[in-house]
């Protein structure tokens, strides 16, 4: 009896955690981060991959810049404009071979980095 007393009581637990936290039980992790860098226009535009089907509740909130391992720019966000892709760009001045780092952190859990190393661009 005791044991099945134990085995009810982990189950309700997780049970309400899973009805006071649903947010979790759909969240993903940034899937993709495309990196594209103009240097006419020094234009940095980068491009999101994360599901989501509530873009106000579950989206990515921050996407941090770095150039050559110093920060270049901290961009926070309360939403997401699509559910699945979507593109920021940032005014970013950068050199050949510099080497620019984003990291798109989601809200509930996850993130993924991406670097691009600067090159001169083919006319």
């Amino acid at each position: 009896m005791k044991k099945y007393y134990s085995s009810l009581v982990l189950i309700c637990i997780c049970l309400m955690a899973a009805c006071l936290l649903p947010q979790y039980a759909h969240a993903d992790a940034p899937q993709d981060l495309a990196l594209s860098y103009n240097m006419q226009t020094q234009t940095l535009t980068v491009t999101i991959t994360h599901k989501s089907f509530f873009t106000g509740t579950h989206y990515i909130k921050q996407v941090e810049i770095k150039k050559n391992n110093e920060p270049a720019g901290k961009n926070d966000y309360t939403s997401q404009p699509g559910k699945t892709t979507f593109v920021y760009t940032y005014q970013i001045p950068a050199a050949v071979n510099d080497i620019l780092e984003v990291t798109a952190s989601c809200n509930i859990q996850g993130k993924k980095t991406a670097t691009l190393k600067v090159n001169a661009e083919k006319k």
